[in-house]
């Protein structure tokens, strides 16, 4: 793909190289995020930990090319750590969404004003009583959108982002999955790795999504049980076929490297399985070209 001469933003691909992409240090606010259950953190947060792990993390990202942003503004939400879900950048501009999980209303404002002094245009907003978050959204082709429907997203919000992208786009119905507090997003349970080729826990996967990938020649690598909980089915390309990988999915990893994958690695014990973040939720594609 060759971008438009001058093209800074832009962002409709799960799998193009990533070239420009916003991240946010855990602060305060995460490591005080077990005080409040809602949050749904499994123990209490090893601040240093959670600094250290994502240190390595942004270290991986950044020695595969893509040039990291930093995110400088704490909210009292934990969650602003996990940057995919609160706002969207297609390449028409940003588009700041409405997350369903109530500690994470504001934190669309705080992407969107760094969005704006980065002069990136905002294209659209979902206003309520719509609601959708970033980890229930993908770009499985340029021209065409995935949403999920789930408890964080529902039928208001989804039309009102397919209106503001246009274009195609295909709305799935996720499970209900155990409720609020084991919640899944679509990208709990898909991570397209290259053109071609995606990473799915099949017994969570949408029927008309799984019938979608095979229309299109998709082919899949099947996360075992086992690693579906240390996050074996978030996984981030950075450019097709080179992924991040949260450490701990031994079978995930061998299955992506015997597909042809360069995989790499990084600690997620308490930035990522404790707040069920993985490396795609804890990065703002901007620019991918």
């Amino acid at each position: 793909m060759t971008l438009p001469a001058g093209r800074t933003y832009g962002a409709q691909s799960m799998t193009a190289p990533l070239l420009e992409v916003l991240v946010k240090r855990p602060g305060p606010a995460f490591g005080r995020a077990f005080e409040g259950p809602a949050h749904g953190f499994l123990h209490p947060v090893d601040l240093a930990l959670a600094q250290d792990e994502h240190d390595r993390f942004v270290e991986v990202l950044g020695s595969l090319g893509p040039r990291v942003h930093l995110l400088d503004a704490e909210l009292d939400s934990p969650d602003l750590v996990y940057t995919f879900d609160p706002l969207l950048v297609s390449d028409a501009g940003a588009i700041p969404l409405r997350p369903g999980k109530p500690n994470r209303l504001a934190e669309p404002a705080a992407i969107e004003a760094w969005t704006r002094a980065a002069g990136i245009p905002t294209a659209g907003r979902i206003e309520a009583p719509g609601t959708i978050e970033g980890g229930d959204t993908f770009w499985i082709r340029p021209d065409l959108l995935c949403i999920g429907r789930t408890l964080r997203t529902n039928t208001a919000g989804a039309g009102q982002l397919a209106r503001i992208v246009g274009g195609e786009v295909r709305t799935f119905d996720v499970p209900y999955w155990r409720g609020p507090a084991e919640l899944i997003h679509l990208l709990s349970v898909i991570s397209p790795v290259a053109d071609d080729l995606a990473v799915v826990f099949l017994p969570l996967l949408p029927v008309g999504l799984w019938e979608l990938l095979g229309d299109l020649g998709i082919r899949v690598i099947e996360v075992p049980e086992e690693e579906f909980g240390t996050l074996g089915c978030n996984v981030l390309a950075v450019r097709p076929g080179v992924v991040i990988l949260a450490e701990g999915n031994p079978a995930t990893s061998a299955a992506l490297a015997a597909a042809g994958c360069e995989v790499h690695t990084y600690p997620a014990t308490e930035i990522g399985i404790n707040g069920s973040g993985g490396p795609t939720c804890m990065t703002r594609p901007i620019l991918r070209g």
